[in-house]
């Protein structure tokens, strides 16, 4: 036995096989320790550790029987019916390579589960979601980890439950890679709005929808662009409300978020943006249907109906980014992140936020320059260097959080649905163009949603 062996890995291919075997082995058990040891920080050394090497260690086992094979048809060429092996376990030479191939295979088995696990792991991480492919999800990532749900996977939201969400959310992934590897992804990256998983098996899992929240007060901040950045300061009292649980009542924002009414509507493009049919069905059994102005129900053959869920309008819960340079200035100054004693400092940090730049690194750099000339043309100041230095660097990061020169992602790119002021959000519907056949209207009421203090 030990005689054939040696013959059959004589061949070039049984050789390199366990070479490589033997190698990638060490190398992943290595790699594994370091990195269980934490001394492994960088986000593409997952790939390494459970993708690369494991790939090496299963083509050296392929090649393995492959050699062997080549080498007993090499020895017996000629010969017509090759006879099967004899194993005599009563023989110890042919008994200790038995078990030595059985103590191999368990080896082999188990460093292939780890390997495995691992890779599916790594590849449900936040470092492999948003910075393996940092040039690409850098956007989605930034905006991700300073949001509300930065604590949140990425597979928590855009991974459906079961087999199935797994296997496609796999699937998926393998496309985006060959789009990522050839250099042919679009730019933006586009909301995944249609291959989201069921909002009841994602955001219902942490947010109960009959849950009834009742009034949320919010202060907006705006400021004028002259030389004091005179604020102006209004306070809105959010009639978020809920649903009353197994019944058609409720009151507020989130009484569409009602189950026992049924909102089903129709959109003309992606983002759905453009609602030309609205339907509402409460559980008294009365049906209403709204239909924009100039639309029949001939228009909306063949037109396919969405229910509506907390999607269409908390369509960037997990990946915001600013509605303006306009508000995030004034948010920042608001909260006192830039001071207004910098005369100007709002118009002055407003244009240069929508300056276009090629990159993030000439951005930082002619922001600072833009803020430091704009405040050394009006000597003598009238307040800190370090004052100055901080609304640079707010500033900055601003541009940083919000815009992508190599992604063109930029201001307004993934407008954010709640709300009004900015986006269409509300008056997609509730724009009293919406009416039903006998003149009834979506109401635009502001006090609705909301009452101003």
């Amino acid at each position: 036995m030990r005689s054939r062996l040696a013959a059959a890995l004589r061949h070039p291919a049984s050789a390199i096989g366990v070479a490589l075997t033997t190698a990638s082995a060490f190398v992943f058990l290595i790699l594994l320790s370091i990195q269980a040891l934490g001394f492994l920080e960088n986000p593409y050394t997952g790939i390494l550790v459970f993708v690369v090497v494991p790939a090496f260690f299963l083509v050296g086992l392929l090649l393995i029987p492959i050699g062997l094979r080549l080498e007993r048809r090499r020895e017996r060429a000629g010969v017509a019916a090759p006879a099967w092996p004899r194993i005599d376990l009563n023989d110890p030479a042919q008994r200790h390579a038995l078990l030595i191939v059985a103590a191999l295979t368990l080896a082999n088995v188990l460093i292939l589960s780890v390997a495995s696990y691992g890779a599916v792991e790594y590849s449900e991480s936040q470092q492999f979601c948003g910075q393996a492919c940092h040039a690409v999800m850098e956007p989605e990532f930034t905006a991700h980890q300073s949001g509300p749900h930065a604590r949140v996977h990425c597979v928590a939201c855009h991974v459906g439950p079961g087999p199935g969400g797994f296997i496609a959310a796999k699937l998926n992934g393998t496309r985006q890679l060959w789009l990522r590897s050839m250099g042919t992804f679009t730019r933006p990256i586009p909301t995944p709005l249609e291959s989201m998983p069921d909002v009841r098996m994602s955001c219902e899992q942490c947010h109960w929808p009959d849950r009834f929240v009742g009034d949320k007060v919010k202060v907006l901040y705006e400021h004028a662009n002259d030389e004091a950045n005179t604020e102006t300061k209004t306070t809105v009292r959010l009639h978020v409300g809920g649903a009353v649980s197994g019944s058609g009542s409720g009151s507020g924002i989130h009484w569409h978020m009602n189950r026992a009414n049924e909102i089903e509507y129709v959109a003309l493009d992606e983002k759905r943006e453009q609602i030309p049919y609205v339907r509402v069905a409460t559980p008294d059994g009365r049906v209403r249907e709204y239909f924009a102005e100039g639309v029949t129900t001939a228009d909306l053959a063949g037109k396919a109906r969405r229910r509506m869920d907390c999607l269409d309008c908390h369509n960037r819960p997990a990946h915001r980014f600013g509605a303006s340079p306009e508000r995030a200035v004034d948010a920042a100054i608001g909260e006192g992140r830039i001071t207004a004693k910098i005369p100007f400092i709002r118009r002055d940090a407003v244009r240069a936020l929508m300056a276009p730049y090629a990159s993030h690194d000439v951005a930082v750099t002619e922001i600072e320059r833009t803020l430091r000339d704009a405040a050394n043309a009006r000597l003598p100041h009238a307040f800190e260097e370090a004052d100055l230095r901080q609304a640079i660097g707010v500033t900055q990061a601003i541009y940083r959080s919000n815009v992508f020169p190599s992604m063109k992602v930029g201001w307004g790119t993934y407008p954010n649905q709640i709300g009004h002021t900015v986006s269409t959000g509300c008056f997609r519907c509730h724009d009293e163009n919406h009416k039903t056949t006998d003149g009834v209207a979506i109401s635009q009421d502001c006090e609705l949603c909301h009452s101003f203090e």
